[in-house]
């Protein structure tokens, strides 16, 4: 195990304040985080370096030992932070943010450039960016899943509507009136000897659908699987074969006529999208600015 500079801080912060709650609101990360980073050091030491109480947490003496030892070289490790950006040609703030690649590429990649602070992309399954989220790892997460933690702050600002798609080439004649006669058995039957196309890190599309409008498990293999969903969009272009993804990343290909949109289901699967950030957060305006260039794209509008 490796001594983490961030357990450091916010043994510092606790030790500082008091409570678990205060060394939080000086760090701008959740409760939990700091407890986390905590429990690490205490592992990591060997030793409980306070005694938790109901009002305050008071420094053991191995705590009140370690405090005196890192002071001097945190408070210059801080100096030295604050003389670096003082020093650099523009004081740009570091914002981290959690997305899909999809989302990512569909709406931010072609702004990120123009933007006037950095930005770390990072990719990865809902709950975990939920954690990171409230740890204080990641800034703004665009997710359609809200989590339960007191931290964290929610705010819808579109939908997403998982559709079956195919390519311009697919002759969807015979699914189609299946489809008008409510022949779903005899559809499903179809749709299952036909191409199919998904991503390795993501069938939920497919197996939600399905269960839904088919009432069964998909009891078949997709033909191929892909990186991304953006790789099936392409794959998909004026050739042939289905799959079940969320609308907005291909309405371009569906309007100019690349890719059709084959059937929304019986029963329509729609996800709200939120903007998820802490309550208490010193990069706000930096974040109401990646919020703006979602919403004035209106590409996840329906």
């Amino acid at each position: 195990m490796i001594l983490n500079l961030e357990w450091l801080r916010s043994f510092k912060a606790i030790y500082e304040t008091g409570t678990l709650t205060g060394a939080a609101q000086a760090l701008y990360i959740s409760q939990p985080g700091v407890s986390l980073h905590l429990s690490s050091l205490e592992a990591y030491t060997g030793y409980k370096l306070f005694d938790r109480s109901a009002r305050r947490m008071v420094p053991t003496e191995r705590g009140k030992v370690l405090y005196n030892f890192i002071l001097e070289p945190i408070n210059k490790l801080e100096t030295a932070e604050q003389l670096f950006h003082k020093s650099s040609k523009a004081d740009r703030a570091t914002i981290s943010i959690g997305m899909c690649f999809e989302t990512f590429q569909f709406t931010l990649e072609q702004h990120i450039s123009s933007l006037p602070f950095n930005v770390i992309i990072k990719f990865g399954e809902y709950p975990q960016m939920l954690n990171d989220l409230d740890k204080g790892l990641l800034d703004l997460i665009i997710t359609p899943q809200k989590g339960p933690q007191k931290n964290l702050e929610f705010r819808a600002f579109s939908k997403e509507r998982i559709v079956l798609v195919s390519g311009s080439k697919t002759n969807t004649a015979v699914l189609e009136q299946l489809l008008k006669n409510n022949k779903t058995e005899e559809a499903q039957d179809w749709l299952k000897q036909q191409i199919w196309y998904s991503t390795a890190a993501d069938m939920e599309h497919l197996k939600k659908f399905w269960q839904l409008n088919f009432t069964h498990h998909p009891d078949f293999k997709p033909n191929y699987i892909v990186p991304n969903i953006s790789s099936i969009v392409r794959c998909l272009s004026d050739g042939s074969g289905f799959s079940i993804i969320p609308d907005f990343l291909c309405r371009e290909e569906i309007m100019s006529g690349k890719v059709k949109l084959v059937w929304e289901g019986n029963n329509i699967i729609e996800n709200t999208l939120y903007f998820g950030t802490r309550k208490k957060t010193i990069y706000a305006a930096e974040i109401k600015q990646i919020e703006r260039t979602f919403e004035e794209q209106g590409v996840l509008a329906q």
